[in-house]
């Protein structure tokens, strides 16, 4: 009898609810939104929903993101992609997937999209000074900034460079969660800054851009940047060598490889390693929330920023440039573009800018990794 009322126990107290905090129960609450939020609505479902269910392992079993060697285990699973993610071997590898995708003929038919796509990144360098200001250390200061850019991938690879592996769940999850959010935080500002009489207005049909001009714009790109700002290489870098796969016309099954197959399954790495460092101990403290705020305000600078730019161009040219597409400049790729032409759409349901606002929005890409490159430069990291 005794051999199964101690059985009995053991078996009771294995169970995560004699293990669990009340903050576990909050993560647990908040990864439910999260899945809601990717099912329900469809906010960025490709990416909310591993880090989601990521966020839920960890809080309901923590020793799934155990250090190797720690209680004399050989290292929880997600562990190991998180790992990946530290060594900014995922991030990378995102961004050639996303160069695979992208067709950059709108930046190269309308080279004026940088400028839109510089202006955004405004929101980057305003949240660095205030996170100086909240008392952040310089560095931290900087791998948090770079969520203003909405890029999850270039957050987690400067997080990384920079030594500030202690807040890189928090700095991911918030960059993951702007990036998700941006067709409920763009349009506001975007109205608010903007008139009706300037989000009617119809921009020309962009020029025809040729074979050679596409093949030779990711090939100029890296070299000119990374002569420049070496350490921008390996960010540029597989950015430009997917979007060489994709437009030189000979490599078709690396092009599908690196678009389809590769880039799921490096999302569902990284998402589900991103959402494991949210643990409530981790992440329920005044720094994530710090962090969460400085995200929301730089995003909302790089939005405004750009769509300030965007009315100054429409002012230069005469009217022919819509300021809703400098929004796009935020390197949210394609979403911020899309909210672009759906704002624009809604003043005038036969106004297009999409392929417009992709040219800002994949400058907007480039953009933020040579901030990234800007921030790990004035350090003195490699």
């Amino acid at each position: 009898m005794d051999y199964i009322t101690t059985t009995l126990s053991n078996l009771i107290h294995q169970t995560a609810f004699f293990n669990l905090e009340v903050g576990n129960y909050i993560m647990i609450a908040v990864a439910l939104v999260f899945l809601y939020l990717a099912i329900r609505h469809e906010f960025e479902p490709l990416l909310l929903v591993p880090i989601a269910f990521g966020m839920l392992l960890v809080n309901i079993y923590p020793d799934i993101m155990a250090e190797y060697g720690e209680g004399g285990a050989g290292g929880g699973l997600l562990y190991y992609f998180y790992k990946l993610d530290e060594w900014a071997i995922l991030p990378s590898l995102i961004f050639m997937g996303v160069g695979a995708m992208t067709d950059f003929g709108p930046l190269i038919a309308n080279p004026k999209s940088f400028l839109l796509g510089a202006a955004a990144q405004f929101g980057i360098f305003a949240a660095y000074f205030g996170a100086i200001w909240m008392g952040f250390n310089d560095k931290a200061a900087a791998a948090i900034s770079i969520i203003g850019g909405a890029d999850g991938p270039t957050s987690i690879f400067l997080a990384g460079k920079l030594q500030q592996t202690a807040l890189l769940g928090p700095i991911a999850v918030a960059a993951y969660s702007y990036m998700s959010l941006v067709p409920i935080i763009q349009p506001p500002i975007m109205k608010l800054l903007t008139t009706e009489k300037e989000r009617k207005i119809k921009m020309g049909q962009l020029r025809p851009v040729s074979k050679l001009e596409k093949i030779l714009f990711p090939i100029i790109v890296t070299i000119v940047v990374s002569l420049i700002l070496p350490t921008t290489a390996p960010l540029v870098g597989m950015l430009m060598l997917g979007n060489l796969f994709r437009e030189c016309g000979v490599v078709r099954q690396l092009t599908e490889t690196a678009s389809n197959a590769l880039m799921y399954i490096v999302v569902i790495i990284l998402g589900t390693s991103v959402g494991a460092t949210t643990s409530a101990q981790a992440f329920l403290n005044w720094d994530t929330i710090k962090i969460v705020v400085l995200g929301l305000i730089a995003f909302s600078f790089g939005t405004a920023a750009g769509v300030l730019f965007g009315k100054l161009m429409c002012v230069l040219t005469g009217g022919k440039v819509n300021p809703l597409i400098g929004s796009a400049g935020v390197s949210a790729v394609p979403m911020a573009a899309r909210v672009s032409q759906k704002v624009g759409a809604e003043a005038d349901p036969t106004n297009f800018l999409l392929m417009h606002a992709m040219g800002p929005n994949v400058a907007g890409v480039i953009g933020t990794a040579v901030a990234a490159g800007t921030f790990m430069a004035v350090f003195g990291v490699f």
